[in-house]
């Protein structure tokens, strides 16, 4: 399964699709952590967790 970092960045989906990760990763019983199942890495998930989507977006897009 492609985590939703790939699939944003590949622009398979939008990025308010994190919210439908963030929930699938709650119901689920992965050990992975939030930031692995999402394939984030720690600057991003510092900027998300600290400033919000819309730094985590930012970011993401500059990748593009």
């Amino acid at each position: 399964m492609k985590k939703f970092k790939e699939r944003y960045l590949s622009s398979e989906i939008e990025f308010e699709v994190i919210d439908d990760y963030t929930q699938e990763w709650g119901l689920s019983d992965t050990e992975d952590t939030l930031r692995e199942y999402l394939g984030l890495n720690d600057e991003e998930e510092d900027a998300w967790i600290s400033i919000g989507d819309d730094a985590l977006k930012e970011i993401l897009d500059n990748q593009k």
